[in-house]
């Protein structure tokens, strides 16, 4: 068994939390003094720790022989989004969900498996608002992760679909993930939400971002949404999230609903 970790500032606690959520190998520990946090991920071989240092520093070490195989069992129940979507971190027998469309999101490539409570319920409005729209609709995932979103949006009947995220490496998992599952024209790129130099609108947005960027990014996203598209956010805290409401609705934009699980909150908006 080996383990990979990295010391990390406890502000980005929440950012580590999301990325490896539902991976049942991973660990967050707050260090004494309560400014630093270690992050731990344990992996049955070397490659796949070495995988994850590649991604994100930290070191790699070899531990003493145990029952990790027990211990660190994958989650394998697939997420069930509505009657359209499967979220599965291993592979599923198509046969068994002959309806509903498959996306893979294995938990050792990081940056979300879709069941995190903020992504899941992006899921969910998106499978809403898709049932609403014609067949072509354009969709943008902004910080898109795993691209589990701007997967499920094509799936779901968007035409055009871009999606970017700040971090490189997660733009690189992403099209590990859409090679994965073999959804075809998805553009996907590495980029600011503050210096992309966009002029086309889209008809549903969805940002999963921490709230302080959507806080600051309000004003550049209601100029990328077309008059009565549709608004996703999430990544907010609970406490922040009334900041957040006054904030998009400054910016133009009427809500529609928003759901709280645990210490997040998913909202709904229309761009009128």
């Amino acid at each position: 068994m080996w383990v990979w970790s990295k010391l990390s500032a406890v502000k980005w606690e929440d950012a580590w939390e999301e990325r490896f959520y539902g991976d049942t190998q991973s660990v967050i520990t707050e260090i004494k003094g309560g400014k630093s946090i270690r992050v731990e991920v344990y992996k049955e071989t070397e490659a796949e720790a070495v995988a994850i240092q590649d991604l994100f520093g930290g070191s790699v070490r070899e531990l003493k022989s145990r029952n990790w195989v027990a211990m660190s069992a994958p989650k394998t129940e697939p997420l069930m989004i509505r009657d359209r979507l499967v979220i599965s971190q291993v592979e599923v027998d198509p046969k068994l969900h002959p309806d509903k469309h498959i996306i893979v999101v294995p938990p050792e490539m990081a940056f979300g498996t879709g069941d995190h409570p903020t992504t899941a319920t992006c899921l969910r409005l998106l499978v809403d608002h898709a049932a609403e729209l014609e067949e072509g609709w354009s969709f943008l995932d902004l910080g898109t992760g795993s691209g589990v979103l701007a997967m499920a949006g094509k799936l779901l009947g968007a035409g055009e679909v871009q999606a970017f995220d700040y971090d490189g490496k997660a733009v690189e998992v992403a099209e590990l993930n859409i090679k994965r599952n073999k959804v075809a024209d998805i553009t996907i790129f590495e980029e600011d939400v503050f210096k992309w130099k966009n002029r086309k609108r889209f008809q549903v947005v969805a940002a999963n971002l921490f709230s302080t960027v959507l806080i600051e990014a309000l004003p550049l996203i209601s100029k990328w949404i077309k008059k009565e598209g549709r608004l996703i956010l999430s990544g907010i805290l609970a406490e922040q999230w009334e900041e957040v409401r006054e904030t998009a609705e400054n910016c133009g934009f009427q809500l529609l609903g928003h759901k709280k699980i645990g210490k997040w909150v998913t909202a709904s908006f229309d761009a009128s």
